[in-house]
């Protein structure tokens, strides 16, 4: 099984990296981009039962290692 786990800034905390993509973006002349968010993507292989016991597990995992929950969301896919 494999999952898929995207952790993005929550809405409101201030992302330097992505100030710091979009102020180069700018110089290259690319105006038409507003805004740049930096996140992180996962992808975890898996052997699990079932997938309502491994989703349970990965949600885990992003609370406890994989995410910031104080300043980050996160989402998971399963295939």
């Amino acid at each position: 099984m494999k999952a898929k786990v995207y952790v993005t800034l929550k809405k409101g905390v201030l992302d330097p990296q992505g100030k710091a993509v979009m102020g180069a973006l700018k110089s290259m002349s690319f105006d038409e981009v507003k805004d740049v968010r930096i996140g992180k993507f996962m992808e975890l292989e898996i052997d699990g039962a079932s997938r309502e016991k491994e989703e349970a597990r990965i949600k885990d995992m992003c609370e406890r290692l994989l995410a910031n929950t104080v300043i980050e969301n996160y989402r998971i896919e399963i295939e």
